[in-house]
């Protein structure tokens, strides 16, 4: 059974950076496209970036020049490097797997972490 851990949240200012971190065991990880995703108070769980096995990417647009992901398949963890934050960024963001290709389709991941509170103060 695939295992999901998100790490690095936390409360940041305005302008500031934060590097989200998401640990994958339990099946081989690099069979994987990956997925971050975020849900906000009030708000339905929306897409922000997915990478595949071959580290191809895809943002969404609200996030592009700002996040990056990337991963490191010999450490089975996958990053979400987050710049020039706001306080509409602020919500719990989820780390999810697929056996897919890379899509914004939050029903096309299998497996999701337990998320990670990012809160942005203005």
């Amino acid at each position: 059974q695939v295992q999901l851990a998100e790490t690095g949240g936390g409360l940041v200012q305005a302008g500031g950076s934060l590097r989200l971190s998401c640990v994958f065991s339990g099946r081989i990880f690099s069979s994987y496209t990956m997925g971050w995703f975020r849900q906000a108070p009030g708000k339905e769980r929306e897409f922000v970036a997915g990478i595949n096995w071959r580290s191809g990417t895809y943002y969404a647009d609200f996030v592009k020049g700002r996040f990056t992901i990337s991963r490191d398949n010999a450490k089975n963890t996958v990053y979400l490097q987050m710049n020039s934050l706001n306080a509409e960024d602020t919500a719990v963001y989820y780390c999810a797997a697929s056996g897919g290709a890379i899509t914004s389709s939050a029903r096309q991941y299998t497996y999701w972490g337990q998320g990670t509170q990012v809160t942005v103060s203005s």
